[in-house]
């Protein structure tokens, strides 16, 4: 691997990321990482169109590139009142624990912070993925206290755990 640049996604990169996207998070392909969802859901993560509604007006999709190759991508969006979401954190099954997540969550922060003027961010993550919620937590997210249901009905039900992180100013600190 070369070096890893992130950069905002633009619609010509959704095609090549969607199968990235896949395969880190469903099927037997997922489970050759650790941060999959392959064992608790079956069905798609998402499609072009949802993948497209992500990348303008109050939301970007980073993507961490090595050359012209996706490695993975994350989500942030401004919910306002100083408050962004991160989510869609993603990398390639075959090429995690390299620090490309730890990095494309650095590049969502620092957007958060200078694009929408984020204050906090937070993240809901299933909550039977405890393994993902102490990489957060490692991360600096704390757990909110708050549920949610998950976004879509499933047989048995899922709840979300809301992780939350405030932002700080880097230029602020001494």
């Amino acid at each position: 691997m070369t070096t890893v640049q992130v950069r905002p996604a633009t619609l010509a990169d959704l095609p090549p990321l969607h199968p990235v996207v896949e395969r880190a998070y469903r099927g037997d392909a997922a489970r050759q990482g650790w941060t999959h969802e392959a064992d608790l859901l079956s069905d798609t993560r998402t499609d072009l169109e949802t993948l497209a509604t992500l990348i303008d007006g109050n939301s970007r999709i980073l993507i961490a590139l090595d050359g012209d190759t996706i490695l993975g991508c994350v989500n942030i969006a401004d919910r306002g009142d100083g408050l962004a979401y991160l989510g869609l954190l993603c990398v390639d099954p075959t090429i995690q624990a390299r620090g490309i997540g730890k990095r494309l969550i650095a590049a969502a922060e620092a957007a958060a912070r200078d694009t929408f003027a984020a204050t906090s961010v937070e993240m809901t993550v299933i909550d039977r993925r405890a393994e993902l919620i102490a990489w957060y937590e490692r991360h600096g997210y704390a757990r909110s206290g708050e549920t949610r249901p998950f976004p879509v009905p499933v047989d048995p039900p899922l709840t979300m755990v809301v992780l939350a992180k405030p932002l700080f100013d880097q230029r602020q600190l001494p």
